[in-house]
């Protein structure tokens, strides 16, 4: 049996990192499975689309859920027309960013659990229950955000217990945080919260608080080269959810269009 004292002090591997796979990966790259080679998992999820900038903010209502369009995989555009914000039930909405191929599907299996609790039950899981439950499902995605595959979503909805609206925001690990007036996550979640903190009041009235997301959207875009900004061109706007205690309703295309319109002509 060997003498671990008399292994040598410095030498990579040996008693400067605790970790095997860090000791495999640096010694023995050849021998891991492809998702945990360094080389190989960075030009895999270099080619994966992610969806970018999101936010959602209390109103005078319930809440706003704001996405852009674009999706990036490493520096190219993979998609334009995105959708990134999706009705979670009849009274609650989730924006994704991250790992696009991976969130849609998490949505999509978040709606149908949603769906069949209440068919169940015949009753609708609390909002607080759907927040938990959306932070478990980020919890079991952990191992594939470790290797570069984050799903980080933003969740919002209309309390009907307390008569207001909520938002939630995650990490990787499925930590759950509740806000009490906006946020957002993404690559351009910076620029859009010190869009909102300008901007943002809690009695906003409708038209005017989907104002606030759309600028908040467009100040993102300026500064980060994975949103994408509105263009009338191509009729490519934000996608806009408002969550009331009437429940969740896609903002049409036309009301979203004038809040561009009317954000552009004030800059000009």
């Amino acid at each position: 049996m060997s003498d671990r004292a008399d292994l040598p002090v410095g030498v990579p591997g040996f008693g400067l990192n605790p970790s095997f796979a860090d000791l495999v990966r640096r010694e023995r790259p050849e021998a891991l499975p492809q998702t945990m080679r360094s080389d190989v998992a960075a030009s895999v999820v270099a080619q994966v689309p992610h969806g970018t900038t999101v936010l959602g903010m209390k109103y005078a209502d319930g809440v706003i859920v704001a996405g852009d369009r674009r999706a990036t995989a490493g520096y190219s555009i993979a998609d334009d027309k995105m959708r990134k914000v999706f009705a979670a039930d009849d009274y609650s909405a989730i924006a994704i960013a991250g790992a696009a191929g991976m969130a849609v599907e998490m949505v999509k299996l978040f709606q149908l659990e949603l769906e069949h609790y209440e068919k169940l039950t015949g009753d609708r899981l609390s909002l607080e229950g759907k927040a938990n439950r959306l932070g478990q499902l980020i919890r079991e995605n952990f191992p594939l955000a470790m290797q570069g595959l984050v799903v980080v979503p933003l969740f919002g909805g209309y309390d009907l217990r307390r008569d207001e609206g909520r938002i939630f925001h995650y990490d990787a690990t499925g930590g759950r945080w509740e806000e009490d007036d906006f946020q957002s996550t993404g690559s351009g979640s910076q620029p859009a919260k010190n869009s909102l903190k300008k901007t943002w009041r809690r009695d906003l009235a409708r038209a005017a608080a989907i104002r606030v997301a759309v600028e908040a959207l467009l100040d993102a875009s300026e500064d980060d080269v994975a949103t994408g900004g509105p263009d009338p061109n191509r009729k490519i706007y934000p996608i806009v959810l408002a969550v009331t205690a009437e429940g969740a309703d896609e903002v049409p295309e036309p009301e979203v269009e004038a809040a561009v319109t009317a954000v552009l002509e004030a800059r000009s």
